[in-house]
């Protein structure tokens, strides 16, 4: 009989198996709440009421405010399935091989070196503290709208999309630890280890939820302690998990994910006040709000298709065969979504509360609504083209007499 700290993730519990839990494990649903839960706090923090969001938002639980209660630990529970996933893509998926794996990797340097470049022509001999503001893709957002805007796009973009989106994260972190960081602590980095290492013996003996959260929880207030963003445990975590237990552990876990920790951390990164028409135009016209803007639409598409291209032309790198480089632009624009790192950065790079910080906010708000809107109109287009090939492939199915084992489910 299995031991009972190991029934969570080995059998069926009544959470998991309830049709709202499966309904959650549709990333289309996952999307939609996260993008209702933005728009709500973004309607909320521009109207006569903001000051009841910001309290709400700076209101403190024990040691952390709400806010960063969701940036720095609910978001960890995303960064930990998208770890898992990746664990499964780098071991048996398409992203074991180097040459396709290398891809988005490179592309994530790429997404970030051409944008830090675009926001210094725009501030030469000015701001230029603001260089890092706009090399931050946020995954969440990100996916949650290729979600949505998907039925019939290739598995890999999503992949590649997930892959070069925690890179960038990881990047972006680093640049952070090493220069926006007063005081960065390794002891905490350190100690983490041990749990970390408690985690990791213990799920590949098979034990479950009780006995693997106080590690976790362990690992993820030692990073955070350290002066690194927390979400960094979570991909480490995820990427512990033996393969063969990943799906199962991310089949319980992604409910949680997709169903409030992803829209409650969204409700809290969104809210950010524009001023009015005279506020968005005042914002727009400083060279810092431009740096970032043009950085996330132009700079990211550029750098990420860019980057992208080079290593597939002049190396043996490979590009996923279902992917056409279409896909990729249309992808390279969406990694242009940045919100909660790239807001702090800002707020790193010119203090809370500064003219700069509140013009980089509305810089980081436009721009990342813009690269969604124009990579939406591609992608689109692309799922188009998409559905049209399976249609016609059905129907080639259909005259052959050749049952279709392989239909897709669009929710999924």
């Amino acid at each position: 009989m299995p031991h009972p700290s190991r029934r969570l993730f080995t059998r069926g519990t009544r959470l998991e198996d309830t049709r709202i839990a499966e309904a959650l494990r549709a990333e289309t649903t996952g999307g939609l709440l996260l993008i209702v839960a933005a728009t709500v706090a973004l309607v909320w923090s521009n109207t006569p009421w903001a000051s009841a969001y910001d309290d709400l938002r700076d209101l403190s639980v024990g040691p952390l405010t709400l806010g960063t209660w969701a940036a720095d630990g609910l978001l960890a529970v995303f960064f930990f399935v998208a770890g898992l996933e990746l664990k499964s893509e780098f071991v048996t998926g398409d992203l074991r091989d180097p040459r396709r794996a290398a891809l988005p990797v490179v592309a994530a340097v790429g997404g970030m070196v051409v944008p830090a470049a675009i926001y210094v022509l725009w501030n030469a001999g000015g701001a230029l503290a603001g260089w890092a503001i706009p090399t931050a893709t946020d995954i969440a957002f990100a996916v949650a709208v290729l979600a949505v805007i998907s039925t019939h796009l290739p598995t890999g973009l999503r992949t590649f999309l997930l892959t070069l989106a925690v890179v960038d994260d990881l990047l972006a972190i680093t640049i952070i630890a090493i220069f926006y960081t007063d005081a960065l602590h390794p002891v905490w980095l350190l100690a983490a280890v041990l749990p970390v290492a408690t985690f990791r013996w213990l799920v590949r003996r098979g034990y479950g939820a009780w006995a693997l959260l106080p590690p976790a929880a362990l690992a993820w207030v030692f990073v955070h302690e350290s002066g690194i963003h927390a979400t960094v445990a979570g991909v480490v975590l995820g990427f512990m998990v033996p393969v063969a237990r990943a799906g199962r552990i991310g089949h319980v876990v992604r409910p949680i994910s997709a169903g409030f920790a992803v829209p409650v951390f969204a409700f809290f990164a969104a809210g950010v006040t524009v001023g009015g028409w005279d506020g968005l135009v005042s914002a727009l016209s400083d060279p810092v709000a431009l740096g970032v803007l043009t950085g996330l639409v132009v700079g990211k598409t550029v750098g990420v298709a860019g980057s992208t291209w080079l290593l597939a032309t002049f190396t043996r790198a490979d590009l996923d065969d279902e992917l056409s480089w279409v896909d990729v632009i249309g992808l390279s624009m969406l990694a242009g979504i940045g919100f909660t790192v790239s807001l702090l950065i800002g707020e790193l790079a010119f203090g809370t509360g500064t003219v700069e910080d509140d013009h980089v906010k509305v810089g980081v708000l436009v721009g990342s609504l813009a690269a969604a809107l124009v990579a939406t109109v591609v992608l689109r287009a692309r799922n188009r083209v998409y559905r049209r090939l399976c249609v016609e492939e059905q129907r080639d199915r259909d005259a052959d007499g050749v049952p279709d084992v392989y239909q897709r489910d669009d929710g999924e």
